[in-house]
């Protein structure tokens, strides 16, 4: 089902802070110009279960405050959104997405909207253990359809060393690997332990998955506008109010916040 949200910087930073907005705020926001973005479901970068929908949604919402727009995420499941995100002319692009070589083809890529960390997490009792792509030869690997898990991985797996299934989404892949149909999975740390926390596994569960954190480099996620003429607009004016921002500030506070929220609860370890 499509979601829709609309979300102004003044709303963003209201909530972040523990604060209400006020009526008609969205009434105001909505005067200005509207900027369609597809998005995925998955927090914590971008939600709309979350303040501000997410860490990258509430970042991208204050570049385009600063512009004098309101920005409107829509939400499918991910290979939906590449294919309307790119394709569609009602949309300026998606969020949030890895930059690849391949993709280079296909957007014009934003700064960065934050910055993520894969990992390899496994059932401890399971002993899995590794300290290159190469030990993980003959394992049984879930993976999200349509991500990109780096330029190793993906080759590696395109050449059939490493045995990748391609799973709906992370939430799916972590039921799967909790039932053993997967030695292990490919999944960010952050998007880890929020479904962890935020969803239905008990304290049992949480205690039973275990981290590699070690095969992966960090990597930056992106607004991906359409590779076209319009696109290239939307790239420019969105890095130059980006850089009015402080954005390494706003993450930070949003972590913050977030921990807090969660504080108590047990977390994700290797």
């Amino acid at each position: 089902m499509l979601i829709l949200r609309t979300v102004g910087l003044p709303f963003c930073l209201l909530i972040l802070f523990g604060l209400s907005p006020a009526h008609g705020q969205h009434s105001a926001a909505g005067a200005r110009p509207v900027v369609r973005l597809a998005v995925d479901d998955w927090p914590p970068f971008v939600s709309p279960s979350l303040p501000g929908e997410g860490m990258s949604a509430a970042l991208v919402s204050a570049v385009y405050e600063r512009l004098g727009e309101t920005v409107q995420y829509d939400y499918f499941p991910w290979k939906r959104t590449m294919q309307i995100g790119l394709g569609s002319p009602r949309y300026a692009g998606l969020m949030a997405v890895w930059r690849t070589p391949e993709r280079e083809k296909l957007c014009h890529f934003s700064v960065p909207i934050g910055n993520t960390q894969g990992v390899l997490a496994y059932l401890k009792d399971d002993g899995v253990s590794a300290t290159s792509l190469n030990d993980l030869k003959g394992m049984r690997i879930g993976t999200v359809a349509g991500y990109s898990n780096g330029e190793q991985f993906d080759a590696m797996a395109a050449r059939g060393e490493l045995i990748a299934e391609e799973g709906l989404n992370d939430m799916t892949n972590l039921k799967k690997l909790l039932i053993g149909r997967y030695r292990a999975i490919v999944i960010e740390r952050h998007v880890l332990q929020h479904l962890l926390i935020g969803n239905s596994f008990t304290r049992a569960d949480r205690e039973r998955i275990g981290v590699i954190d070690r095969l992966f480099a960090e990597r930056a996620v992106h607004v991906c506008f359409q590779r076209n003429a319009a696109g290239a607009q939307q790239q420019r004016r969105f890095n130059e109010a980006a850089r009015e921002i402080d954005a390494v500030r706003l993450a930070r506070d949003y972590w913050k916040r977030l921990d807090q929220s969660l504080a108590g609860t047990p977390s994700v370890t290797p």
